[in-house]
Parts: structure tokens; sequence; C-alpha cells
């Protein structure tokens, strides 16, 4: 079995790492650049940056603050936050990340995602969705600017009975979805729903050529009570792509849970690293110990 990623996101705004709840309430943490570089003496297994406003106040991502930050660290570093366009990608790319994070400009121009796999690779294109659950039975309240930037094939279509099924035809008979909810894509740093639903927009970004999700459920975010397993399971089983649990997690045995019964390939953190509640090799010891593969720093898989 392959070994599971243990990563620690740094969300940034302003320059400076900080954490919220639910998207919000944001606190700080620190300086990203020196917080990466805890993180790699560590032996953190990847490094996510998020620019978590960059999008909703439609401005470029900090690139000093990515160049520095690839500077202290030699781990895979993917960046996410007001990308927009190819060139974009490429400045990232030689500002030294490793991947780039595609969430809000993903959901407005699907064929960007094919674009830059196609341009980058893959391996290089990891698209970020943040969901939220909504009762079958009510409708979205999806704002017009995020149903007017959702491919229509893909949109929620609320329904009456459980039978009936939110997706378009394209993807109905493959839907492992609980039968009580669905869960709406949001844009924007979590401030636009889109009406877009994640199991079909999971699938439709793998279709596109994107290498990994980054799957961060917003009622789960900064609540410390655990991933949501129930969509991270389904989102697994939907794709042949890695998927990165995220939101939630309070504790190393949260992450035992999205890696085993959710079946994702990597959990992401932030809360219990930033502030120190949990170091990364605390973190791996409990995961082996639950029988858990794990990376150490002779770089072998192992277990206990």
């Amino acid at each position: 079995m392959l070994a599971k990623r243990i990563i620690p996101c740094l969300d940034v705004h302003a320059g400076r790492v900080v954490k919220g709840v639910n998207f919000l309430n944001l606190r700080d943490a620190g300086d990203p650049v020196e917080v990466a570089a805890r993180y790699e003496q560590q032996g953190a297994d990847e490094l996510v940056f998020l620019d978590i406003t960059a999008s909703h106040e439609e401005r470029e991502i900090i690139l000093d603050v990515v160049q520095r930050t690839s500077e202290v660290i030699f781990m895979p570093l993917t960046v996410g936050g007001g990308i927009r366009t190819l060139e974009d990608i490429r400045e990232l790319l030689k500002a030294g990340c490793d991947k780039v994070s595609i969430n809000s400009a993903a959901v407005k121009d699907p064929e960007f995602v094919r674009q830059a796999a196609l341009r980058f690779g893959s391996q290089c294109i990891v698209v970020n969705i943040d969901p939220k659950r909504v009762p079958i039975g009510e409708g979205t309240e999806t704002s017009e600017a995020g149903r007017d930037e959702v491919p229509e094939a893909l949109r929620v279509v609320p329904r009456p009975v459980p039978s009936e099924g939110p997706f378009s035809e394209k993807f109905s008979t493959l839907d492992p979805r609980p039968s009580t909810v669905y869960w709406d894509v949001h844009i924007n740093g979590g401030r636009v729903p889109t009406g877009l639903d994640a199991l079909a927009w999971a699938r439709h970004v793998e279709e596109l050529g994107a290498g990994e999700i980054v799957l961060t459920s917003m009622d789960a975010d900064g609540t410390k009570d655990g991933y949501d397993i129930e969509i991270t399971k389904a989102v697994s089983e939907a794709v042949e792509i890695p998927v990165v649990a995220s939101g939630g997690c309070g504790s190393p045995e949260h992450m035992v849970a999205a890696l085993t019964a959710g079946g994702a390939s990597a959990a992401l953190a932030a809360s219990i690293f930033h502030y120190g509640e949990y170091s990364i090799g605390e973190t791996k010891e409990c995961l082996a110990a639950h029988g858990v593969p794990v990376r150490r720093e002779d770089t072998s898989a192992v277990r206990q």
C-alpha cells in the first residue's frame, strides 16, 4: 500500500498564516515562511499554501511570499488562491511551487483545468473543492453570480423525493451519496454557493485532467470535530485520482478515520499543527500505530 501523506495547510491572508471556523473568524497563526520551515524540520510530506482572499478580492497571489517559502523547504509545495490564467500558473511554478490548486477559476471556466493539465501536466494541477451540505428537498441558495458561473450540465436540480437524484443524466448512475443530502460547491473562499454538485464536479475535473483533489468540507472546517467522512468517502470512491481530506481535523485519530474509512490518499490539517497541539512526528507515530502506512525521514513507508 502506498504511504499516506500528512499535509499542513497554510491559509494566508494579508501575508500572514490564519485559521478560522467554517471559513470565518480568522485568527493569526504566524509568518508563512517561518511556519513552513518548522514543518520542513518536522518531516511533513507536503505543504499547501492557500491565499484565501485572493479570489474574493480579485487580486494576484503574493508571489514573493511563495518564493520565500519555497526557498526554505524541500518537500513538495502546492499553492492556490487567485489563479486565473495559464500565465499565473507559470509564474507560480517559476516561483518554486510544485503544484497549483485551482478552485473558483475552475468552476467559472472548466476548460481552464483541461488547458492547464495539457500545458503543465496533470501532476501539477490540483482542484480544490469546497462543499457544504444542503438537505434534499430544499432549494439551493445559490447567488445569481454563482449560478451564472456554473456549467448548466453540472448544476444541482433539487429533488422532491430521494429517488430522483440531483445529478445530470451523465452522472446519475454513479451516485453513492446518502439519500438525505447533496453537497453544494462554494467558491471565492466559501463566500459564493454555486449550485454545483460536489460529486459531479469531482468526476468532471478528473475527466478534464486534474491530477488531485483537495476536498475541504465547509461544515467541518475549523471545528476540530473530525473530517466529514461521508463526503470524503463518496468522492474518494467516485474518482481514481488522489483525494486529500481537509477540514475539521482535531487529532491524529481524525486523520486515521479520513485515511481509512474515508479512503483519502492524504490528510490536510492546520490548527492542530499551527498552535502546537501535535507535531508531525507525533501524528505519524499515531497513524503507524493504527496500521496506516506513513513515510519517515528515511523516506520509507512503515507500519507499527
